[in-house]
């Protein structure tokens, strides 16, 4: 098991619980337990730098915007997470960095096509650390 995050099994999704001293640390721990799912233990390096922005109306919106920013890139432009920079993030925005990769089939073994992100059993808290549910349909 990963200290930054675990995989939950579900009858017919997969989910991860991860955590963070803050809320930058479980936003970037999150998204590295979803690449986790899509890429396995596939090393990743951070050569490549990509911009986003998001807003939402509370911090569990935010997670599944933020997650399905991740998804969408893996899927569509082959962009493998590796870490974030924030430069701002609040619990209803984010503004930042994403670097990774680009999928490399001689490097990289995809485990597992992720559909999207759900709000099933969709849970953010804060007690002492952040912590977070999520389950993605695959």
């Amino acid at each position: 098991m990963d200290e930054r995050f675990r995989i939950l099994e579900h009858p017919a999704d997969v989910g991860i619980e991860a955590y963070g001293e803050t809320l930058q640390e479980l936003f970037e721990n999150s998204a590295a337990g979803l690449i986790s799912i899509i890429a396995g233990s596939s090393e990743i390096h951070s050569g490549q730098r990509l911009h986003v922005s998001i807003e939402s109306t509370d911090v569990e919106h935010l997670l599944v915007r933020w997650l399905s920013e991740i998804l969408y890139l893996s899927d569509a432009e082959r962009f493998l997470f590796a870490r974030a920079d924030f430069e701002r993030i609040s619990e209803t925005s984010l503004n930042g960095f994403l670097f990774g990769e680009r999928y490399n089939p001689a490097k990289h073994e995809l485990q597992m096509t992720v559909k999207a992100v759900t709000y099933h059993q969709l849970k953010v808290q804060r007690q002492g650390t952040w912590s977070a549910t999520v389950f993605f349909d695959v």
